[in-house]
């Protein structure tokens, strides 16, 4: 969430006005994230999100806006983006796509306990099985075909070492995607960022009850992809040690067990695990060279350290997590 667009009050007022969304009284930037313009904003009528997407085209946002739509009304906690008049929820503003949310209550927890964990896995495994009656197709955008689009980018910026890693991993995840294995994983939408950023819970935990996860959010990298790769690539954040890469077995095996309680793991799943994990691992690796190499301008901008999802990586090699080692 960075500002890329200048929005002004009275910009906003008449925006949210044609939504039906009552008078503005208070908005705010927000400085978190690089992808879109995002701002807080507070009307008569509730909290919202106001966000102009300053790379995603008005030909792919229909599939965010509307799988929004449809686990929302499928019981999953997610932003419920607003609609006009004629039930239209991709709008326009500056020229730009925009739209805007619901805000939801809460915040992130940033040093997530087993407990936080199982939460979140359960979660995500009701939203793989909701999304399978979602009808819009559009392909994870940051996929393979990306990655063999952006390593010439970066590597040039490298220093040899890195250089031999991202090149050597791109190999194996190739071939890893030509296996039958591989091509048989259970698929559907996936959101492909849960990070902890990006989940909110309710914080009131006096009452002794597990965490209440009040809402997955920023569904803007979300595409149709493996069930197992969005998992990897939650293990890959929740269940690790942030500043060494490390993997956290109680987060990790809490993580897995809340999942697979909603939705088993199928055989093929279970034996590419090690190999997801490093995709999702190289995957953000890749994305966090790009933009902290070839930044664009904004007026609040906070790029993330790549370094530290290279290390995950290597972590990930070093050391495979498998199944067996979850279950044990």
């Amino acid at each position: 969430m960075a500002v890329y667009t200048e929005v002004s009050f009275d910009e906003a007022q008449a925006f949210l006005s044609s939504l039906r969304l009552g008078t503005l009284q208070e908005m705010k930037p927000c400085s978190g994230g690089i992808e879109n313009t995002n701002y807080f904003v507070t009307t008569d009528a509730g909290a919202y999100v106001l966000t102009l997407f300053e790379r995603l085209s008005f030909e792919q946002l229909p599939f965010y806006l509307r799988l929004m739509k449809h686990l929302a009304a499928n019981g999953i906690p997610v932003p419920d983006p607003a609609a006009n008049a004629d039930g239209d929820v991709l709008h326009r503003l500056q020229g730009k796509p925009a739209a805007v949310v619901n805000r939801l209550r809460g915040g992130s927890e940033l040093s997530p306990t087993a407990a936080h964990c199982a939460t979140v896995g359960a979660m995500l495994a009701r939203m793989h099985l909701a999304g399978r009656s979602f009808e819009m197709q559009q392909p994870n955008l940051r996929a393979l075909p990306w990655w063999n689009e952006t390593v010439p980018v970066v590597m040039p910026y490298l220093e040899p070492a890195q250089a031999e890693l991202l090149r050597a991993e791109l190999a194996y995840q190739n071939h890893v995607a030509e296996q039958s294995a591989y091509v048989a994983l259970p698929r559907g939408p996936i959101h492909a960022d849960l990070f902890r950023d990006n989940v909110m819970f309710a914080h009131d935990l006096s009452d002794g009850k597990a965490p209440e996860l009040t809402g997955f959010f920023d569904f803007y990298f979300a595409g149709l992809d493996s069930w197992l790769f969005d998992l990897a690539v939650c293990l890959n954040d929740w269940c690790i040690d942030l500043p060494t890469g490390r993997h956290d077995p109680e987060r990790a095996r809490a993580f897995v067990a809340a999942y697979q309680q909603v939705r088993p793991l199928t055989a093929a799943e279970r034996s590419l695990l090690p190999a997801l994990l490093r995709a999702g691992a190289l995957r953000f690796w890749l994305s966090r060279l790009w933009d902290f190499y070839l930044p664009r301008d904004a007026a609040l901008l906070k790029p993330h350290d790549p370094t530290h999802f290279e290390r995950v990586l290597r972590e990930r090699i070093q050391h495979p997590l498998t199944m067996a080692e979850l279950e044990a």
